[in-house]
Formats: C-alpha cells, structure tokens, sequence
C-alpha cells in the first residue's frame, strides 16, 4: 500500500521511522517547458532538449526533457517529502536507469520503496536506509529508476546497534 505521508513533519523524522517495506509516493510535479528547455541549455545541450523545431528533425522526432532535468524534479520531491531534517547526506546512487521519455507538460511524481535499513556499528547515533526510488509520469509509466542510500541520524543514540 503506498501513503503519501510519514505522518510526521520532516523536522521529527529520524532513522527508526523509515520502516523497511513501506512504500510511499509523492508528487505531482510539473514538467514546465520553459524550465525544462532553460535546464538544457545550460547543462545539457541536445538539440532534442532544447529546440523543438530542431527536436523534431532530430532522430528523436520531439522535445524530450534531459534525464537530469528529471533527476532534478525528482530530487526536489524527495527533499520536500521523504528526506528528513535529520539527513546526513548519501553516499551515492546505483543503477540509475531513464526508462521512458519525459515531455513537456508532463506531471511526474516519486514512489519510494524502503528496501531495508541498518544501523551503523561504527558510528550508532546514524543508520543508512535504502530505497528504491520510481519516477512515475502520469499515465503510471516509470520512466527513471534508482536505488539510492541515505544516512540518517537516529532518535535513539544509545551505543547499541540493533540488529
């Protein structure tokens, strides 16, 4: 079952409320041409990502938003709803896949899936929570996957690490 919420603010989120097996989805955001071209243009220069005219003479056939610009979408779904206040950063992604094309006028959304967690044994106030993150357009089609791996800063700092 998907939720859209954690039921807590993200200021009193902490590691032990990222439960293994929960799936969250959040969103929508708007894919906005003018942003989407704007982006293009100065980070990824593609003739299908920053003209339409010259989109539809390309081997694509029409304007396509940059895979980054949609990673970029994403991110700001995921600060603004599943990340907590007591984030310590990430240690990077894998598997990063653009599955589907992403089109002006797009309205894209986030589904999280908590895959497991583990609480750090070295430094026991953190644990590290992955996930699999789903970027959804809104005909329900994936069209840009990860996992990616979150430290967070536990409620509970004693030095025992569970297991």
């Amino acid at each position: 079952m998907e939720r859209s919420s954690f039921g807590k603010q993200r200021e009193d989120r902490y590691f032990e409320d990222y439960i293994p097996g929960s799936v969250y989805r959040f969103g929508p955001a708007q894919v906005a041409e003018d942003e989407m071209i704007a982006f293009a243009r100065r980070y990824d220069p593609q003739v299908f990502h920053t003209d339409p005219e010259g989109a539809r003479k390309s081997a694509v056939g029409t304007l396509t938003a940059s895979g980054w610009f949609t990673a970029v979408l994403a991110m700001r779904l995921l600060v603004d709803h599943y990340l907590p206040g007591a984030n310590l950063g990430s240690p990077g992604i894998d598997e990063l896949r653009w599955t589907k094309p992403v089109y002006p006028g797009d309205k894209l959304s986030v589904r999280v899936s908590i895959v497991s967690t583990r609480r750090s044994r070295s430094k026991p106030d953190r644990g590290i929570v992955y996930a699999v993150i789903e970027v959804l357009n809104q005909r329900d089609e994936v069209v840009m996957t990860w996992k990616g791996m979150t430290n967070v800063r536990c409620r509970d700092r004693s030095d025992q690490p569970s297991d």
